[in-house]
């Protein structure tokens, strides 16, 4: 698959979009952590996307011009929350526009938090400029599992 710069948009999130970018979020997990267990169900995660992120949060889309949704990006103020996108789109391009659009969405700075196990995840924000400060056991997030906090400023 090619995927021209043009060829995927990103825009803010609409409630009918909440299915697809947790169908997106699902199939990145599943593909990214595959040693994670996910303490939701699949019904839970979309009820999550449909109720919370897309209504309550800054949540962006990326859609592919013959694919639909195929990335999903959630800020809360200087907080990016989640940035996943469909395995077949990794390596395109697209994250790194997310990242760009978060940061001049948040050009004070952002933060983020993600498993240590992500190795791919912890090059991707270093290569953006992001520094990680600090590591924990895991006992603070719902997956148990060790995780890293990343920080960028300008």
């Amino acid at each position: 698959m090619t995927a021209g710069e043009g060829a995927v948009e990103l825009r803010r999130a609409l409630l009918p979009d909440a299915g697809p970018a947790a169908g997106v979020w699902l199939r990145s997990f599943a593909a990214a952590l595959p040693s994670v267990v996910r303490p939701r169900s699949d019904d839970e995660v979309l009820e999550y996307f449909r109720h919370v992120l897309v209504p309550l949060r800054e949540t962006w889309v990326a859609q592919a011009a013959d694919e639909g949704v195929i990335g999903v990006l959630v800020l809360d103020g200087e907080e990016l929350e989640q940035l996943y996108l469909d395995p077949a789109w990794r390596g395109c391009g697209v994250g790194d526009r997310f990242v760009a659009l978060a940061k001049e969405r948040s050009p004070g700075g952002l933060s983020l938090w993600t498993f240590q196990v992500n190795a791919p995840a912890h090059r991707f924000y270093e290569r953006h400029g992001f520094t990680a400060v600090e590591w924990t056991d895991g006992s603070g997030n719902e997956e148990r599992e060790p995780d890293v906090r990343y920080v960028w400023r300008p």
